[in-house]
């Protein structure tokens, strides 16, 4: 059957089409001659038919049509003729649509929206759940999930603000975004970044008094070589260079089992969270891990030499 579709590149264009294929109908999707979602409708297709080859299942056939609203008429009658004759016309467009007769709804703060079908949300969601994905299997073939936009904005604080406008737009259902669990996050967030904060310089200070006093030990023990050598001509950095090195070296193997500890309890964490909460989204341990490693490397290394610098102060003035 032949089914010719107007406004074939828009969300629900796709959707229709995608479903027409799949019962095997050759649609007509037409489509505006600068319309940027050609392309993705055609991409739907190569894969739709590659998906249909592979499970040997019956699929449709489509066709390309670029033409303006305005000009409908030449697919009438193009389409009315024996051996072309449409059995069905579905009417998905709407009068200017993509000319300048169009207003894009533009809100401060939304960076990307991108639409999601069904089949999509489903495979998100068996993704989510990972080895649990056979709690599904209750379902069958039905598809709970609705088809929906996601909307990113460039601050979680504008989500509270632009929800509304978005749900009073024409076409919009309704829009949420989990008011209450996202307040709490924000809460929590806010809490654990400040905690954060404030560990990370306790500990930052623990580690310089810590590797200070270590120094300081060593260069009292070695004062009088230090002294003798700062009579014969050494300059200050000559002599601090060797204690430098030692605190750095303490930091950087320091640092390297806090590392270790670190990606251990995180893996551990995380797969204990995988088995029993797989709703609740976790940041994977790559490459998060790897740019926290680091970030410690570097810190450890650079306050075991300010360590030694600060120790070495007093016994280099003669």
């Amino acid at each position: 059957m032949t089914v010719i579709v107007t406004g074939a590149t828009s969300f629900i264009g796709r959707a229709v089409v995608k479903a027409l294929l799949e019962e095997g109908c050759r649609v007509v999707a037409v489509s505006r001659p600068a319309s940027a979602g050609a392309g993705k409708l055609q991409e739907l297709f190569e894969d739709l038919k590659k998906q249909a080859g592979a499970e040997k299942k019956v699929f449709g056939s489509l066709e390309l049509c670029f033409c303006e609203l305005g000009e409908i008429e030449k697919l009438e009658k193009i389409y009315n003729k024996e051996e072309l004759q449409a059995k069905a016309w579905l009417h998905l467009g709407w009068d200017g649509a993509g000319s300048d007769k169009r207003k894009d709804v533009k809100l401060p703060g939304v960076e990307k929206v991108t639409a999601v079908t069904k089949e999509e949300a489903l495979e998100r969601f068996k993704e989510r759940l990972g080895e649990q994905q056979n709690l599904l299997n209750s379902l069958g073939t039905d598809n709970p999930f609705p088809y929906y936009f996601e909307v990113e904005v460039d601050a979680p604080e504008r989500i509270a603000e632009l929800t509304p406008q978005i749900g009073e737009m024409e076409g919009v259902e309704t829009a949420k975004f989990g008011q209450e669990v996202v307040e709490q996050l924000f809460q929590i967030t806010k809490i654990l970044r400040i905690g954060g904060i404030l560990l990370v310089v306790l500990l930052a200070f623990a580690t310089l008094f810590i590797i200070a006093n270590t120094i300081r030990l060593t260069v009292f023990a070695r004062r009088r070589e230090v002294n003798i050598m700062k009579y014969v001509g050494a300059t200050d950095w000559f002599i601090r260079w060797p204690f430098m090195l030692e605190g750095m070296t303490l930091g950087f193997f320091g640092s390297l089992i806090s590392i270790t500890i670190i990606d251990i309890s995180y893996s551990a964490l995380l797969s204990r969270i995988y088995s029993t909460l797989a709703f609740l989204p976790m940041l994977p341990p790559y490459p998060m891990l790897i740019y926290v490693d680091l970030f410690i490397i570097i810190s450890g290394t650079a306050i075991g030499a300010a360590g030694s610098y600060v120790s070495l102060r007093k016994f280099l003035r003669v």
